[in-house]
């Protein structure tokens, strides 16, 4: 009884001790390389992310280098879009992405004719001069993460790209 009560302890410190050595931790899941360890190709499509890379979470690091992965095979207007939208990403503030996310999230949600409705709804507002953009932005009728934001934190659309201030993390 005693030798089975030490087998099942030394069994259970061994394992305690796998589990937390980082061979097993990397074969957990994707491993999140930190910006030194990026490729210069890697670093060159998201060098707007460059300053905040290494505070990132593992999860969003991996959700950047898929990005990066496939820039190559965009063509170059997309390849632009990505790279304005990435930088229009870094000047949110944590508040900001957070209600982005929370957004994207509830949009996808919706049935398809619905998303259509809002996609509809914000090529229109894109189309507008910049003028009636902030006119309309402290009414109802503005994108609803613009409404959330605090006068002084609120900010234009990317007009150069069309993405919503508060677009896709």
């Amino acid at each position: 009884m005693a030798q089975a009560l030490r087998a099942l302890i030394a069994a259970a410190l061994l394992a305690i001790a796998f589990a937390s050595s980082p061979a097993v931790a990397v074969a957990a899941g994707p491993r999140a390389p930190s910006w030194a360890e990026l490729s210069p190709s890697e670093k060159e499509v998201l060098a707007p992310l460059a300053a905040e890379w290494d505070s990132l979470d593992a999860a969003r690091r991996q959700k950047w280098m898929g990005i990066a992965k496939r820039y190559p095979t965009l063509a170059p207007p997309e390849q632009e879009r990505v790279q304005q939208q990435m930088g229009a990403w870094v000047r949110l503030t944590p508040e900001q992405r957070r209600q982005a996310r929370e957004q994207y999230k509830s949009i996808k949600q919706l049935p398809p004719e619905k998303r259509q409705q809002v996609q509809e709804k914000w090529q229109e507002y894109q189309q507008l001069p910049p003028e009636k953009r902030k006119e309309l932005s402290g009414r109802s009728g503005a994108p609803p993460a613009a409404q959330q934001l605090p006068p002084e934190k609120r900010r234009e659309p990317d007009s150069r790209s069309g993405a919503p201030p508060a677009g896709k993390p």
